[in-house]
């Protein structure tokens, strides 16, 4: 499913339940003509799950991730991810940018404590979506991921 990629190929992980954001997250990429490779998580559990399978494709080694994560979701919330995922030692360096409703200062707080890049708040949907992914594209080009 996911192959070694080159720190440029990093794939782009969207956890987020909510079809409308997903759908406005990949026509906003697609605009922005970033062609890191999507995959979709609809919660955190699906989100590890995908990422476990994708280091066991790739010799026990994660291949480059940039995760924009929801906070709000079943099963397993985006705090509960970040929990599992800065607990594994396999997971530890992964990138992660918050992108949710939420604005609340303990939220910010929680997800800032669990060493994420950026907590970005969809405020004005569209806009807020555009600059931001703008902005998560040129990191995904410019910054040397592990692999």
């Amino acid at each position: 499913m996911i192959g070694t990629k080159t720190p440029q190929d990093a794939t782009f992980l969207l956890v987020d339940d909510d079809e409308i954001s997903i759908l406005s997250m990949k026509r906003s990429l697609k605009k922005l003509k970033i062609v890191n490779p999507v995959v979709v998580a609809r919660d955190g559990r699906e989100a590890l799950d995908l990422l476990i399978e994708a280091i066991n494709e790739n010799s026990g080694q994660l291949p480059p991730f940039i995760v924009t994560l929801d906070l709000n979701m079943p099963r397993m919330n985006g705090l509960e991810f970040l929990e599992a995922v800065r607990s594994d030692a396999r997971l530890q360096q992964l990138v992660i940018f918050v992108f949710t409703t939420s604005d609340m200062p303990s939220d910010i707080q929680s997800a800032y404590s669990k060493n994420i890049a950026g907590y970005l708040v969809k405020e004005n949907a569209s806009e807020t979506l555009s600059r931001a992914l703008k902005m998560i594209g040129c990191y995904s080009r410019i910054v040397a991921l592990p692999s």
